[in-house]
């Protein structure tokens, strides 16, 4: 096998980003441009000699242009390998002449179906030639350039220029590589659509898919590797498609925690804070402003909060900026940041500040994945939410409407600490989080204990993310104060902890939904 130069080259590209420029660079190479319909009107209105593919295989597109690519003349003049003398016979016999590239982005499908498209065009915007080409192309790269991307096209000028006009079977290689996972994502995005469209969750085989956005120094520690990548079609604000506007570069775990202190902030409706820390809350509230908020979250743990992530549900304005430039955080993450705070935060030019533009929804069903030794655990994420009519108050004594609403805050709350969690609220604002324990006793000490180091648990309502299996646990949160408790019952000594609630004289709620969170 040589490197020889590219003679000829089919283009048929729907993304045509940067093709003229490509073009005329192959041009300079002397290579015969073959091509189809949009793409040669586009090169020959640039003055480019092009033949369109219907004259070089003598047979017309038909039915709707469906079929134009899938010929012997296309497929042999990429697949036959010029080593071969056999291949080389056949193409003489059948008067197939060599292809040397070929340049192919895909119909966009991802895209159609992202812009709310009906059934009928979403089907029609499945590409069926180019990823055949593709895969073709990709087969025989000993002596076929691929290029699916139009990123690509600077690497393959710069080799051709370097080469004589040919290209190296290194990068054909690497290109191959690329072009197999852009035929594989897109027929994933494609099998994924297929079963949203017929309701199913779990397919026999499952496709995932993912783009590559970023390369991460390590990931939880030194010795470890990592990136960062999006889902084709997947447009849910947050890390994954956020503009990082300031900053050093994002780490494996300031990704992982501004995720999960951004998915709690899209709780709330009011302008609210989150701390997170270990992608755990270390201190939430909600206020009138986003600066009052701010203070009371940080009052919930000062000590935690430092080097950690915030989240909020509203455009950082000046007042924000002011405060939060006095404490050394990781990330701040926000739909917009007002011109007057991107000035005061950028003083901390280490602080990285993410955009989104909006706020995830969070009622949305969505599949998460976790992997497991030889494969993939999935559920629909917990987009679960109780309102205030959903609850069944068990206890004689009816909660108050502070607590009430107090109760709603910390079980909103609770859904985002890992499990066994235990969160008490007072105003609207955490004062105490336990979170991780293998005891639910023991975050309810913990809680209490974090919460008593600042302004105490005295008056707070308390939540816990699943039933009290016994009394214990809720009798540790009447001892540090708490004077309403929510909980999803279910437990075959509720009758127990309830006679222990009215006993110790507070109210206390079920749910009827729990949040574990591992």
């Amino acid at each position: 096998m040589s490197d020889q130069p590219i003679q000829r080259a089919l283009i048929s590209v729907s993304d045509k980003t940067g093709l003229v420029e490509f073009a005329k660079g192959l041009a300079k190479h002397k290579v015969r441009l073959l091509s189809t319909g949009g793409s040669a009107k586009i090169l020959k209105e640039a003055g480019l000699a092009v033949t369109e593919v219907s004259d070089h295989t003598g047979f017309p597109e038909i039915m709707d242009g469906r079929v134009k690519t899938l010929h012997p003349s296309i497929h042999g003049g990429i697949l036959a390998r010029r080593d071969d003398a056999k291949h080389r016979i056949a193409m003489e016999t059948h008067s197939i002449s060599q292809i040397d590239m070929v340049v192919v982005n895909l119909y966009p499908f991802i895209e159609t179906v992202a812009s709310g498209a009906g059934y009928e065009e979403c089907i029609e915007n499945i590409d069926i030639g180019g990823p055949a080409m593709i895969r073709a192309a990709a087969k025989n790269h000993e002596f076929v350039t691929i290029s699916t991307d139009p990123a690509e096209y600077d690497s393959i000028l710069q080799a051709m220029d370097e080469n004589e006009g040919a290209t190296t079977l290194e990068l054909r290689q690497f290109l191959a590589r690329e072009a197999y996972s852009r035929t594989a994502s897109y027929d994933s995005a494609i099998s994924n659509w297929f079963a949203q469209q017929q309701g199913e969750y779990w397919p026999k085989r499952l496709a995932l898919a993912g783009k590559r956005q970023m390369k991460l120094r390590y990931g939880e520690n030194p010795h470890q590797q990592a990136a960062l990548y999006s889902r084709p079609g997947d447009h849910r604000p947050g890390v994954a498609n956020s503009e990082q506007i300031q900053g050093k570069e994002l780490s494996y775990n300031n990704i992982n925690d501004a995720n999960a202190a951004f998915e709690l902030a899209a709780e709330f409706d009011e302008p609210t804070v989150v701390i997170v820390k270990h992608a755990n809350p270390c201190g939430v509230a909600s206020g009138e402003t986003l600066a009052d908020a701010w203070d009371r979250a940080l009052a919930c743990d000062p000590v935690s909060a430092f080097g950690g992530i915030v989240a909020v549900n509203r455009s950082v304005n000046l007042d924000l900026a002011e405060k939060l430039k006095e404490l050394f955080l990781e990330v701040v993450i926000a739909p917009e940041f007002g011109p007057r705070a991107r000035e005061t935060l950028s003083k901390k030019q280490n602080l990285r500040l993410l955009r989104t533009e909006e706020m995830p929804d969070r009622t949305e069903t969505r599949i998460q994945a976790t992997t497991v030794a030889g494969g993939y655990l999935l559920q629909t994420v917990d987009s679960g939410r109780v309102e205030q009519s959903d609850l069944k108050v068990v206890t004689k004594r009816q909660p108050t409407e502070q607590e009430m609403a107090d109760m709603m805050f910390a079980w909103r709350v609770a859904k985002h600490v890992k499990s066994n969690a235990i969160v008490y609220a007072r105003g609207g604002a955490t004062v105490g989080i336990g979170a991780g324990q293998m005891s639910r006793v023991d975050s309810s000490r913990i809680a209490a204990w974090k919460g008593g180091e600042q302004a105490g648990v005295e008056g707070s309502v308390v939540a816990s993310d699943a039933f009290f299996p016994f009394a214990d646990g809720l009798m540790e949160a009447v001892k540090a104060g708490a004077t309403a408790a929510i909980q999803p019952g279910g437990s075959m000594r509720d009758d127990e902890v309830i006679k222990a609630a009215d006993e110790a004289g507070i109210a206390m709620v079920f749910t009827g939904m729990r949040h574990f969170r591992h």
